[in-house]
């Protein structure tokens, strides 16, 4: 699958230059960098959310999942239910996110981690091309974040989709990614195998940011 190259500026300036590049099916990419690299607004201009600065050809089939995700005013298996119509796949995502005692609760009252399980599952009730998960985990605790990263990992295989992983923490892109993407300034600084970019960088700003953030 190719992702397209694309530009974003403000105000004359460009926060994000991407040069497109080749992705494969069933394979995790993790997405890294500081605050203000651009991780979020690749995501949203991949998912169709955000414009580029110039029209871009996405791929058709495309699951987002954004860092704010929203939930409609009924209950939490209605809101999942509005991303397919298996009742049995619902409660088997609710069972696997740990949410079933929570299918009937108003989902616009659930807290941000129970949101987040929530709207991860809303996503896989479907098949998709592509999917792009922006900090999935960010507001979930050690437990619920491993059943979510396990999910992640299950629905990947699964579907044969690629999946792109926007995420701050080095550990989960060590624990489920195949890939690394790592952004610097707007720009795609370094990608490759996790092994290597997490362990053997080789542009002095990933090693900055590696030894910055705890390698």
């Amino acid at each position: 699958m190719k992702l397209p190259a694309f530009i974003k500026t403000y105000d004359g300036v460009a926060v994000l230059d991407f040069p497109g590049m080749e992705i494969e099916p069933g394979k995790i990419y993790a997405v890294i960098g500081a605050n203000g690299s651009g991780k979020s607004t690749f995501a949203k201009i991949l998912s169709g959310v955000l414009p580029a600065d110039r029209k871009v050809q996405l791929p058709q089939s495309v699951g987002y999942l954004p860092q704010k995700p929203y939930a409609f005013r009924m209950s939490t298996k209605k809101n999942i239910l509005l991303g397919g119509s298996e009742e049995a796949k619902a409660n088997e995502l609710m069972w696997a996110l740990q949410i079933s005692h929570l299918e009937k609760k108003r989902a616009d009252r659930l807290s941000g981690g129970e949101t987040a399980r929530m709207a991860i599952a809303r996503l896989m009730m479907k098949a998709f091309d592509l999917v792009i998960l922006d900090e999935p985990t960010a507001a979930m605790d050690i437990e619920t974040t491993a059943a979510a990263e396990s999910l992640i990992l299950d629905y990947t295989g699964a579907t044969g989709c690629a999946t792109i992983l926007v995420t701050h923490s080095l550990q989960q892109a060590r624990r489920v990614a195949d890939e690394a993407l790592f952004f610097y300034k707007g720009k795609l600084m370094e990608s490759g195998a996790k092994e290597r970019l997490l362990y053997h960088p080789t542009q002095p700003e990933t090693k900055r940011f590696l030894e910055f953030y705890g390698q």
